[in-house]
């Protein structure tokens, strides 16, 4: 979803949204079609809360190389922090018993 939803900022800049909407979707179709599955399967061991702390992390994990790496943003001691407060959520989600 990272590539679905920020790519075309580097790329698509001068065609219209609708073009950078529809190719996004695209992309972002290959992974509707792996994560809801995964979600549904998921969801026989663990809550939704978890599920969707799970996605957080990911997310991030996946958020941080990309913005260094391929849009080229400068490195934030924000995304420590941000990483630190997903560390928390992960601990108060699986600290007790799964459903």
């Amino acid at each position: 979803m990272t590539f679905a939803w920020y790519a075309h900022l580097k790329h698509l800049g001068n065609k219209p949204w609708i073009v950078a909407a529809l190719l996004s979707w695209g992309v972002a179709l290959f992974e509707y079609l792996l994560q809801v599955p995964a979600n549904r399967i998921g969801y026989t061991q663990l809550s939704v809360g978890q599920l969707k702390i799970i996605q957080e992390v990911v997310t991030l994990s996946i958020f941080v190389p990309f913005s260094l790496l391929y849009m080229k943003e400068p490195l934030k001691l924000d995304y420590l922090w941000a990483g630190l407060c997903l560390v928390g959520a992960v601990y108060f989600m699986f600290r007790g018993n799964t459903p």
